[in-house]
């Protein structure tokens, strides 16, 4: 079991910054990916960011050069760095984890999900 717990979501004005946190516990050392998806109202639940345990990245095509994803694992935390923000940005944002088990045995995988944090930006 892995809990996700996220914070750093607020109200912004256009071009503005926020910096999103979220701090896994429970069953923590198996975790590979970590990232971050956003969900707007009416609309499917996107990626926006992740990255691997080893620290390679990956960003949608919206996100790059305004967004940082970074990780500590050592703390079992991932933070997203928004900048450059923008109304379309506005979405509830979601902390996601991948755990993960196998061997020649035996083979177990699970998704864990924050809460959610919005981020709201105004025009």
């Amino acid at each position: 079991q892995v809990q996700l717990v996220e914070s750093g979501g607020g109200l912004v004005q256009t071009g503005g910054s926020l910096r999103l946190s979220c701090a896994a516990s429970g069953s923590t050392l198996r975790i590979t990916d970590m990232g971050w998806y956003c969900q707007a109202p009416g609309k499917q639940r996107e990626l926006v960011a992740v990255i691997s345990r080893g620290g390679s990245t990956k960003y949608a095509d919206s996100a790059k050069g305004r967004f940082t994803i970074s990780r500590d694992n050592a703390k079992n935390t991932v933070w997203l760095q928004m900048n450059s923000l923008k109304p379309e940005d506005t979405a509830v944002y979601y902390c996601y984890a991948k755990w993960l088990y196998s061997d020649i045995y035996y083979y177990n995988e699970n998704d864990y999900w924050g809460q959610g944090t919005q981020v709201t930006v105004s025009s």
